[in-house]
C-alpha cells in the first residue's frame, strides 16, 4: 500500500512538473527498496527537515559569501517603503515557515493535503510551488484564526 501511495505522489509530481516532489519520491522508493529495515526512514523523519532548512539557508547565503551581495545591497533597499515592506514580508514568511515546521511535526498527514493543494494551484491557476513549510505555516495561521473566531 505504501508503494501505491508513493507512486501516486510520483504521478502527481510528474503531472505538476514538480521536480522536488519527483526527486523526493524517487529517493524514498530507492531507500525503501534497498534498505527495507526502516532505520533510514527514522533518521530522515527525525532530522530531515533540519537538514533541508540548513541546505536552504546555505543557498540563500551564497550571494553574501561570493560577494555578490554586500552591506550596501542589504541596507540600500531599506531606505524605501517597498524595501521595508519586503523586509517585513521576509520576517513574516520566516515565522510562518517556523510555525509550518511545527505544524507538520504535529500533523504529518497534513503534507498530503498541502501537496494536493499545491498541485491544484500549479495545474489550474498557473501557480508557483512555494514549499510545504510555507504552506503548512499558512495552514497553521488559518487554523489559529478559525479557532479564535469560534
Amino acid at each position: 500500500m505504501t508503494y501505491l501511495f508513493l507512486l501516486l505522489f510520483l504521478a502527481a509530481g510528474v503531472f505538476a512538473k514538480n521536480q522536488p516532489l519527483i526527486l523526493a519520491v524517487l529517493f524514498l522508493l530507492f531507500v525503501k527498496i534497498l534498505f527495507p529495515g526502516g532505520r533510514i526512514f527514522a533518521i530522515l523523519q527525525e532530522k530531515g527537515i533540519d537538514w533541508g532548512i540548513t541546505i536552504i539557508t546555505v543557498a540563500v547565503l551564497v550571494p553574501v559569501a561570493t560577494g555578490e551581495i554586500g552591506f550596501q545591497e542589504l541596507i540600500g533597499p531599506l531606505k524605501s517603503v517597498n524595501g521595508v515592506i519586503a523586509l517585513l514580508s521576509g520576517v513574516l514568511v520566516a515565522l510562518l515557515a517556523k510555525a509550518g515546521v511545527a505544524q507538520l511535526a504535529e500533523d504529518p498527514a497534513m503534507m498530503a493535503a498541502i501537496v494536493f493543494g499545491t498541485i491544484l494551484g500549479l495545474s489550474f491557476f498557473n501557480g508557483v510551488a512555494v514549499g510545504p513549510m510555507i504552506g503548512a505555516g499558512i495552514a497553521w495561521l488559518a487554523i489559529k484564526l478559525f479557532e479564535y473566531l469560534q
